[in-house]
C-alpha cells in the first residue's frame, strides 16, 4: 500500500526525528526489525527491550547496531520474566517514544484453544501496553502479537477504559500486503513498485484476510481462477515458509520487513507527510468494531480509517466469510478487555 495516494485532508506538521522502542527486540523478528529501524533517517534513538532469557541479550543487539554508520543511537533494556514493565522497566526505555513496536507472544500449541492463546498472549501484550500508557501515552503502539485479530481489540479497549485513544493501538496488516504484491508481480511481471493490493478484514489469520486483487490494475487480465489461487496463497503464506524451513522457523524476515514498512508509514505520518498503509485498527468501515483497511497516518497517528474499496463478486463472498471468522476473534479480545484493566 506504500504506493497509495495520501489523504490530502490531514494537516501538515513537520516533526522528528523520533524515538522508537522495539519490545521483543532481541528475538528473531525483533533483531531484523531493529536493524531496519536503525537505518531509518527519521529514527534518532532506538530502545531495544527484551526479557533476560532471550538467547541473544538485548545489550548485544544494541552493541551490534551501534556500529552502523547511521546517526541513530541504540540503547538496550532487559527485565526478568517475573518483572512488570510498568514498575520495573527504566522509564527512559519508553519515555519520549513516538512509536512502540511490540513483537512478542508464544506460538499456538497443537490442540490449544484459541481462547487460551488469546489470554496467554494478551497477558504478555498487556504488560507492555500498560507501561506505554504510563510512560508514552501519546505514542503509536504497533502490535505484532498473535492472534492480532483478538489482541488488538483487547489492548485498544483497555486503552479506552484508561481514558486514552484506542486508535493509538495498531495491528500489522502489511505482511499480507507485501505477500499479495509480490505474488501479483510473480504472476504478471508488472513492475513490483507499481503494485499495491489493498488487504481488508483481519490479519495474518487464514480466511479472515481478504486481498482485494480486483483493485490492482496488474490483475485485470488475470482470470478469476488465478486470482483465487493468489488469494489462497496469501492465506497460507505463513505455512509455506514454515514448510520450506522444515519446521525449524517461521516467517521472521518477511514479518520484520512488513513491520518496518508499517513503522515507516507511521513515522512518515508523524513527521507531517500523510501516508496510507493497510492496518488493523478500531474502525467504522463496516459493522465490525475492528477491521483492517487502508489507514492514513498523520501527525497524531491514525488520521483517517478508509472504508472498503469496491470489490468483485468473489471478493464480496470472501469478505462475508471473513467477517464471520473475524467477529468471533474480535469477541475474544473484547471479553479479555472486559475482565482486565491497565
Amino acid at each position: 500500500m506504500g504506493n497509495c495516494p495520501c489523504f490530502e485532508g490531514v494537516a501538515q506538521t513537520k516533526r522528528g526525528p523520533f524515538k522508537v522502542c522495539i519490545c521483543g527486540g532481541a528475538g528473531e523478528v525483533g533483531q531484523h526489525l531493529a536493524l531496519l529501524m536503525a537505518t531509518n533517517s527519521k529514527v534518532k534513538e532506538l530502545s531495544v527491550y527484551d526479557i533476560d532469557m532471550a538467547r541473544i541479550p538485548a545489550a548485544g543487539v544494541a552493541a551490534d547496531l551501534s556500529h552502523l554508520e547511521f546517526p541513530c543511537s541504540v540503547k538496550a533494556y532487559s527485565l526478568s520474566m517475573a518483572a512488570r514493565p510498568v514498575s520495573d522497566l527504566p522509564p527512559s526505555c519508553l519515555q519520549g517514544c513516538s512509536l512502540v513496536l511490540v513483537q512478542a507472544g508464544i506460538p499456538r500449541k497443537p490442540g490449544q484453544e484459541m481462547k487460551d492463546l488469546v489470554n496467554q498472549n494478551a497477558n504478555i501484550a498487556k504488560m507492555v501496553v500498560e507501561a506505554c500508557a504510563k510512560h508514552c501515552p501519546e505514542a503509536v503502539v504497533a502490535l505484532l502479537v498473535n492472534p492480532v485479530n483478538s489482541v488488538v481489540p483487547a489492548m485498544a479497549e483497555l486503552y479506552e477504559k484508561k481514558g486514552l485513544d484506542p486508535k493509538k493501538i495498531v495491528g500489522i496488516t502489511t505482511l499480507d500486503v507485501v505477500r499479495a504484491n509480490k505474488f501479483v508481480f510473480e504472476a504478471t511481471g508488472a513492475p513490483v513498485d507499481s503494485i499495491s493490493v489493498p488487504v481488508v478484514g483481519g490479519t495474518s489469520s487464514g480466511k479472515s484476510v481478504v486481498p482485494v486483487f480486483s483493485r490492482e490494475k496488474a490483475c485485470l487480465k488475470l482470470p478469476l481462477e488465478k486470482r483465487q489461487a493468489l488469494d489462497a496463497r496469501v492465506q497460507n503464506a505463513g505455512t509455506e515458509v514454515i514448510k520450506a524451513k522444515n519446521g525449524k522457523g517461521s516467517a521472521t524476515l518477511s514479518t520484520a520487513y512488513a513491520a518496518y514498512l508499517l513503522g515507516s508509514a507511521i513515522l512518515d505520518g508523524l513527521s507531517g507527510k500523510a501516508t496510507t498503509e493497510c492496518a488493523y485498527v478500531k474502525s467504522n468501515a463496516n459493522e465490525l468494531p475492528y477491521f483492517a483497511s487502508p489507514v492514513t497516518f498523520g501527525p497524531q497517528g491514525v488520521a483517517k480509517v478508509h472504508g472498503l474499496p469496491p470489490m468483485d463478486s468473489y471478493e464480496k463472498q470472501r469478505l462475508s466469510e471473513a467477517k464471520t471468522i473475524l467477529q468471533g476473534e474480535i469477541q475474544l479480545g473484547l471479553d479479555y478487555a472486559a475482565k482486565n484493566g491497565l
